[in-house]
């Protein structure tokens, strides 16, 4: 039995606010339990829901030494849908409205959080053999198991896995203050480590000293080996590349699943979508006071509004993207300028351009049910989970070929009948209209083509049951 402990920053159901928290929730329930134990431990926010607070365990508590501070550190416990979550307690770190605040803040806590959750493993009754931190909030994790950590008997042997959700967040911040945070011996802080461009930086960190890193698909992994996508750290990526593997996420496919989805005004599967799928189109029209036609070509987009997503893109030909024989419906938040692009269209458009500048997670399954094309024209992506979720829901996915969209969505070929979406290669917004326009007319003119498109996208197999099987592999080699 191999023993594994997730350190992470958020999970669902508890906290979340990206992809993050999907991945360190879901993931642990799929492992064959025979032969992995698998347990998740975070901090213990303040705005963690009620409902799940008031059923933690406490365990234990005691002190610990950060630098030249003594902090209080508590111990909770919780089973939820057959895995064990170990919070970490301390409110002078984990109070207030949301799990992150400014970066000067949010440094010290993750400096905290890293240490006391290695400290609290030894009171758990638990002894990971693998230890798998998310993101740079658990960077440190890594380099105190091996500063520390190591030279007591209870750690020997424990390796370390460190995943990068998305590297362009790296927990950046002032050298001397993170000195004097972290107490760790100045030696630490060179360039070969925890040092970068005359800062500290705790991604960095974890990239240098864990066993193993990960990224959540394998065309990212090589991406971030490339100055473009390498966030200033490509040539450590490079250095680590013999122990750099891209594992694509999966999606839960009981919160995701068009047949019993509650949400959904018609629930329909494989089979039966070509006579079910398009009532939930008129009836999302109707909702949001659309033009009510079932044979309209519906495009969505579910997405935070910001560059990174490829909205200059869309902002560049959206006028030709509203053409009369389209429906546009977007839901989500983010920069200003694109939140009142999408206002305007919807004003100057009313009848085929719905802008939801808000995000509800029942309004995003209704847009996977309703929508024909799903649009995720990213500049870059780690993974990205909502092509995952608009292949289940038989929605198209037009996307561009980049880090996990690439690894997930194939692209159309009418010569030999194959593909699951439609792809544009070149960061440009001509060639993202010609493949909209392109996929616009496959289904307007080859409808059953394109129901064969949906019908490959159906069949995909994007459950965590297949990630789970490459975390197993990549244990087993550690």
């Amino acid at each position: 039995m191999k023993n594994v402990l997730f350190i992470a920053s958020e999970a669902v159901p508890f906290i979340k606010t990206g992809g993050l928290a999907d991945v360190v929730g879901a993931l642990p329930k799929y492992f064959n339990k025979d032969e992995f134990d698998v347990r998740v431990m975070i901090p213990k926010y303040t705005c963690i829901p009620w409902e799940y607070r008031e059923k933690m365990v406490y365990k234990t508590h005691f002190y610990i030494d950060l630098a030249w501070r003594t902090q209080y550190v508590g111990v909770f416990e919780m089973e939820y849908q057959g895995v064990t979550f170990y919070f970490i307690d301390n409110e002078f770190y984990f109070s207030g409205p949301k799990p992150y605040s400014w970066i000067h803040e949010d440094i010290e806590k993750f400096a905290f959080f890293s240490k006391a959750a290695l400290s609290a493993i030894p009171t758990l009754g638990f002894r990971p053999d693998i230890i798998h931190c998310h993101d740079w909030q658990t960077g440190l994790v890594p380099v105190y198991l091996k500063e520390r950590f190591a030279q007591g008997e209870f750690y020997q042997g424990v390796k370390s896995v460190m995943t990068i959700h998305n590297l362009k967040f790296q927990g950046i911040w002032d050298l001397k203050k993170v000195k004097d945070i972290t107490g760790l011996p100045d030696s630490y802080f060179t360039s070969d480590k925890l040092e970068a461009y005359k800062d500290a930086n705790y991604l960095k960190g974890g990239i240098v000293y864990a066993d193993m890193v990960t990224t959540v698909s394998s065309t990212y992994a090589e991406e971030i080996k490339t100055p473009f996508y390498g966030e200033h750290l490509e040539g450590l990526m490079q250095a680590r590349s013999n122990c750099l593997r891209g594992i694509v996420n999966g999606i839960d496919y009981e919160i995701y699943n068009p047949e019993t989805d509650e949400n959904l005004d018609a629930k329909y599967n494989q089979i039966t979508f070509r006579k079910e799928k398009w009532k939930n189109k008129v009836a999302l029209q109707k909702e949001l006071g659309l033009a009510q036609d079932k044979g309209k070509f519906m495009i969505g987009i579910v997405s935070r509004l910001t560059d990174q997503k490829g909205f200059d893109l869309v902002a560049y030909v959206m006028e030709q993207l509203c053409t009369e024989d389209v429906q546009l419906v977007v839901l989500g938040t983010g920069d200003e300028k694109y939140e009142n692009m999408f206002r305007h269209y919807d004003w100057k458009y009313h009848d085929r351009v719905s802008a939801n500048i808000y995000y509800s997670e029942p309004m995003a399954h209704k847009i996977y049910a309703a929508c024909d094309a799903f649009l995720m024209p990213s500049l870059f992506e780690p993974c990205g989970l909502s092509q995952l979720i608009s292949l289940r829901y038989g929605t198209v996915p037009i996307v561009r070929e980049t880090g996990g969209l690439k690894d997930t969505v194939e692209p159309y070929n009418e010569y030999e009948n194959l593909g699951t979406g439609f792809s544009f290669a070149n960061y440009n917004a001509h060639e993202m209209l010609s493949i909209v326009n392109y996929a616009k007319s496959v289904y307007y003119n080859h409808k059953r083509e394109w129901n064969k498109i949906v019908d490959r996208g159906m069949a995909a197999d994007f459950s965590w049951d297949n990630s789970a099987r490459k975390y197993e592999q990549l244990y087993k080699d550690l």
